[in-house]
């Protein structure tokens, strides 16, 4: 029989199925996130490169794309649902899958740097929550149904050693909060994927020299993004619901 009479197996023939591997990562015009996109599209991965503002994914996508890069710039706000919809649609419309998504975005206030629990305004809280915590739950709303359609793939929340309950310290009480939520979240959600191939892991760079953890910082990009890739190209046997940092277990 003709190929084109032969029954589809995909659920959805209407849509295109990319057949390079694809990902999603967020807040990816600089530092940690850039690198992430120059990683996975290094691998072979078709990338959606997002940030807020449209014009800097564009740059940060060009740089990429001119070195032959399979790049997409788009614009989306993880603290704005409707923003992520969006994105949602462009990634089934144009891939029809999603191998990869990377939860990046996120932000540590300078004002929380020197804050006692005590102290720290709630708006300031509230505002990393938004980011750090519910952003990820937005991407992932949005974007494991597309995964569910192939019955695979890898969520990477970027988190922090900060996160830790069982080394959890004072200070910079609206970070530590949020991420140690999105470390809850990550919990939450690979249990409630343990029957798919979806892998759910919250990932540690390290203090990293990028705009965020400043010059100071111990780990360069490089070092910083490597468990980053890692949990995004898990085989569908590999670990799920864990803490990672370089690809070895961390304490929750």
């Amino acid at each position: 029989m003709p190929a084109s009479l032969r029954p589809s197996t995909d659920p959805f023939p209407q849509r295109p199925i990319s057949e390079r591997p694809v990902a999603v990562v967020t807040g990816a015009n600089r530092g940690l996130g850039l690198a992430a996109v120059e990683g996975l599209a290094r691998r072979g991965y078709s990338v959606v490169l997002t940030a807020r503002n449209a014009k800097k994914a564009a740059v940060a996508a060009d740089y990429l794309i001119d070195q032959g890069l399979d790049v997409l710039p788009a614009a989306a706000d993880v603290t704005d649902l409707s923003s992520l919809e969006v994105l949602g649609q462009l990634v089934d419309e144009k891939y029809g899958r999603l191998d990869a998504l990377v939860n990046n975005a996120g932000i540590f206030p300078e004002s929380d740097a020197d804050c006692s629990v005590f102290d720290s305004p709630f708006e300031l809280i509230e505002k990393a929550f938004r980011t750090n915590t519910l952003g990820a739950l937005a991407a992932a709303r949005v974007f494991v149904p597309i995964m569910k359609r192939r019955r695979h793939g890898c969520i990477v929340n970027v988190s922090s050693g900060m996160a830790g309950i069982t080394q959890m310290n004072g200070g910079n009480p609206a970070y530590r909060f949020s991420k140690a939520a999105l470390n809850a979240l990550t919990r939450m959600l690979a249990d409630e994927l343990q029957n798919t191939q979806i892998r759910v892991n919250s990932v540690c760079p390290g203090w990293v020299r990028t705009d965020m953890g400043g010059p100071g910082a111990k780990r360069s990009v490089e070092e910083g993004v490597e468990g980053i890739v890692w949990a995004a190209t898990l085989p569908a046997d590999g670990p799920t619901g864990g803490f990672f940092r370089d690809g070895n277990p961390l304490q929750w």
